[in-house]
């Protein structure tokens, strides 16, 4: 009988409250047009401000939360802080997602590892994409790091707006339904896809689909294209109910 149980774990910085809300969201959505269960389970890595030196200290904790997961045998794990991985230098994602999954295998409960900035930058090249327009709610220097991470990848920045946000909890307090308007004020003439949050913490879904919708072309962000690759490596089909065109199906 194939499996239709999973348990999911999920790497989070001790301030982050999105996380475990939108992307059970996704999953649980899904659960309404496929047969597969899934359940959540997190281990916390200490941040409460968005800054360089409390982002590198958070990440340096990320090897215990790997180990911890390993004690509840999940299937998958993902990392919730794509800002954590990027201000780290380009092409850090994969010394993370490889040393993580390491660090489990190692424990006996070996699992792969997502990472929500490998995430963001592998779903733009699934889709094809070459120029995107972006939000964060980064402080603009730290903004500037992510966009350089996300050229460096191959994909152009051809506009984007930092909401110069320091708080973690105050990110995370954000009404996803204000990126509807703040996404008004963003060049997309040359832009093939929209990023509505380039942060796990920064909600975003009830957004997704309505900006979509409205400016007719694809829409994603960290937290959607985490999902895509957490099904991804559970070999399971990519599509979610109104979460934008990653998930629609089509990828």
């Amino acid at each position: 009988m194939s499996k239709t149980k999973y348990r999911v774990g999920l790497i989070v910085p001790s301030s982050n409250v999105t996380m475990e809300t939108e992307i059970p969201a996704m999953l649980h959505a899904r659960e309404a047009i496929r047969p597969e269960r899934f359940t959540f389970h997190s281990s916390r890595m200490r941040m409460k401000s968005v800054t360089k030196e409390e982002l590198e200290a958070m990440d340096d904790e990320s090897d215990r939360c790997a180990v911890e997961l390993s004690d509840a045998a999940v299937d998958v794990m993902g990392y919730a802080c794509l800002v954590a991985i990027m201000t780290r230098g380009v092409g850090y994602h994969c010394m993370s997602q490889e040393r993580l999954s390491a660090r489990a295998a190692a424990e006996g409960s070996p699992a792969p590892v997502v990472t929500s900035a490998g995430a963001l930058v592998d779903a733009l090249q699934v889709m094809g994409v070459k120029k995107i327009a972006l939000i964060a709610p980064y402080m603009k220097p730290l903004t500037e790091q992510v966009v350089a991470y996300i050229e460096h990848e191959g994909v152009a920045v051809v506009d984007y707006t930092a909401l110069e946000i320091a708080d973690n909890l105050e990110v995370g307090a954000q009404d996803p339904m204000n990126l509807v308007e703040i996404v008004k004020g963003l060049n997309l003439d040359d832009a093939d896809a929209i990023v509505l949050s380039a942060c796990v913490q920064m909600p975003s879904l009830e957004a997704i689909q309505v900006v979509q919708d409205a400016t007719g072309k694809p829409v994603l962000s960290a937290a959607v294209a985490t999902t895509y690759f957490l099904l991804k490596e559970l070999g399971l089909e990519t599509v979610v109910p109104n979460a934008g065109a990653l998930l629609s199906g089509q990828y």
